[in-house]
């Protein structure tokens, strides 16, 4: 599982590891170097796009990161700015279902 930031230790997600961390002891990239999904300004994420690629818990991963305001890194096989674009259109989606609904 990639870490929050750079250099940092693994979030502390629960106080209940069984049922929080299952989805992280099924990814692709447990036992992978962390730094691989934190590359360099500039620097290609096509490496650790590839681990995320054909991940049984890509989703569960994703939606960690967009749940918890991830800003670094690759999360569920997508970019910073993959992720910023994911949650502009859901909060548009929400805004729209909502001005329907009124």
């Amino acid at each position: 599982m990639p870490r929050s930031e750079p250099h940092a230790a693994p979030p502390v997600l629960d106080p209940n590891p069984d049922e929080t961390r299952s989805w992280q002891d099924q990814a692709n990239c447990l036992g992978v170097d962390p730094d691989l999904f934190f590359p360099e300004r500039g620097a290609s994420t096509r490496e650790a796009k590839e681990v995320c690629r054909g991940c049984v818990v890509r989703e569960e991963c994703l939606e960690y990161a967009l749940s918890n305001g991830e800003k670094f890194g690759i999360w569920g096989g997508m970019s910073e700015r993959e992720r910023r674009r994911v949650r502009r259109a859901r909060a548009l989606a929400r805004r729209a279902g909502g001005a329907a609904s009124a």
